[in-house]
């Protein structure tokens, strides 16, 4: 697609900042000639390229080059901002800038809705040498700065490890990712501990693709085959012994093969012992990664599982928090979720608002990563903004949060004894107040012999027994 501005464009062609113009579906229309010059030889290819606002490094061309330009969707409303945009320089870095963008009216054809100026070379903030350990802005919760930590997060990692699921700066992730660093170093095997839906087989991928180091194109590649425990409880050893077969059979296209034992403790004792006696025999020549929610050794202590087979999967061993030990990293994971579907092609929002996020806080996330992303995707389809509100939230976020502002109160039991030993109590002190002291007449106010009085005074503790 190619526009012609007239006079507008060759005015905007003698400026030497790159600029370049959007129309109202985000589709690039028009670069001026610094703005190719920065771009280099990718600016041709651009121009009728939609800009879609997300972060995977899985887009390729074109279409990865206008993510980096694309501007937050409020732009879309008319809202005039500065974001941050990037593009690959030659030297294979990123070439981060600050642009300013200014939306225009539609109206009809040729009338345009943003115009995006670039700052030169130098006069952004320079991203953080190392994203995997960026210091986070989520306790500001401004979208713009969530989408550039999970974008560079994203370009570092994905560079390494396949790894984006463990964007965060919890401090249990950032161990979590030191550990990874270790295991893609190692061939030993290796067990992922953690609750269901935390990223167990997402960090089993990341550790078996970073240890092989596949280019980008062949992230798909053979090497790694899953085996469901639970499934097949009574066939892992046909699945295993098929798995072997199917990675020796692929030969060099496989790298170092691995095998993913899913959720290995819901292993009958009988299929862990043949299993127990098929690795020792003839231990395989892969590397093994099991996946379990407690650690295996701990359970052989229990006498729940088989002890030589657990210490043969445990060399290294991974314990993935659940998400809601690692609140701090939702507004992050939030966002690297909803750019997912972003990059879907379809509607485009730009972030939370700040009580969205405190929803997200607010709920406990029994399904973890899984349920976070399922109901950012849901979040996503109900918006009616630039930005996902609370009331774009599923009810059971709605009603988790009714739930924690008015806690049920404590039902208090009532012992019947205690409570009419205190109304008894505090009658007698009355009638003593009222007779000044004397027990007779204060016996008389409660209707009962002084004799009986003194008894029940000295039965409550309010007299000591006469000797």
């Amino acid at each position: 697609m190619r526009v012609h501005l007239g006079e507008l464009g060759r005015l905007l062609n003698s400026v030497h900042e790159p600029i370049y113009v959007l129309d109202d579906d985000l589709r690039i229309v028009f670069l001026n000639r610094a703005c190719r010059e920065w771009l280099g030889e990718s600016a041709e290819r651009l121009l009728g390229t939609r800009c879609v606002y997300h972060s995977r490094e899985a887009a390729q061309g074109s279409s990865a080059v206008a993510a980096g330009l694309c501007p937050p969707p409020q732009v879309l409303a008319g809202q005039p901002l500065a974001a941050s945009v990037s593009c690959q320089a030659s030297d294979g870095s990123l070439d981060q800038r600050r642009a300013k963008f200014v939306p225009l009216a539609s109206g009809s054809e040729g009338v345009f809705t943003v115009i995006a100026v670039v700052e030169e070379a130098g006069s952004a903030t320079a991203p953080a040498e190392d994203a995997m350990t960026q210091p986070s802005a989520a306790g500001e919760g401004a979208p713009a700065d969530l989408h550039q930590q999970v974008r560079q997060f994203r370009r570092e990692a994905a560079a390494r490890y396949r790894a984006d699921r463990l964007v965060g700066n919890s401090p249990a992730m950032r161990l979590v990712r030191r550990q990874l660093e270790l295991s893609v170093a190692s061939r030993s095997n290796v067990l992922l501990v953690g609750p269901l839906g935390s990223g167990r087989q997402h960090l089993a991928a990341a550790i078996h693709y970073g240890a092989n180091r596949p280019t980008a194109e062949s992230w798909t590649a053979a090497g790694l085959v899953p085996v469901d425990c639970a499934v097949w409880a009574t066939d892992v050893r046909d699945f295993l012994m098929a798995a072997i077969a199917r990675l020796s059979a692929l030969g060099p296209s496989a790298g170092s093969g691995t095998i993913l034992l899913c959720r290995i403790d819901a292993l009958p004792a009988e299929v862990q012992t043949e299993l127990a006696v098929l690795l020792g025999r003839r231990p395989p020549p892969l590397r093994l990664i099991a996946t379990a929610a407690q650690p295996l050794l701990e359970l052989a202590r229990q006498g729940k599982f088989r002890h030589d087979l657990a210490a043969l999967l445990s060399t290294m061993v991974i314990e993935l928090p659940a998400l809601a030990q690692r609140r701090e990293d939702l507004p992050l994971l939030a966002q690297l979720f909803l750019e997912d579907v972003n990059a879907l092609g379809a509607r485009q929002i730009g972030g939370f608002t700040r009580a969205a996020l405190d929803a997200l806080d607010a709920y406990p996330w029994p399904g973890n990563l899984d349920e976070l992303a399922s109901v950012v995707a849901e979040a996503h389809q109900r918006a009616r903004t630039a930005e996902i509100d609370a009331g774009d939230l599923p009810e059971k976020l709605r009603w988790a949060a009714q739930a924690a502002a008015h806690p049920p109160r404590r039902e208090e039991t009532i012992v019947l004894g205690e409570y009419l030993a205190r109304v008894e109590r505090e009658l007698i002190g009355r009638a003593l107040a009222r007779s000044k002291g004397n027990k007779a007449k204060a016996a008389r106010l409660l209707g009962m012999t002084r004799p009986r009085l003194y008894r029940r005074m000295v039965q409550l503790g309010l007299e000591e027994k006469r000797r």
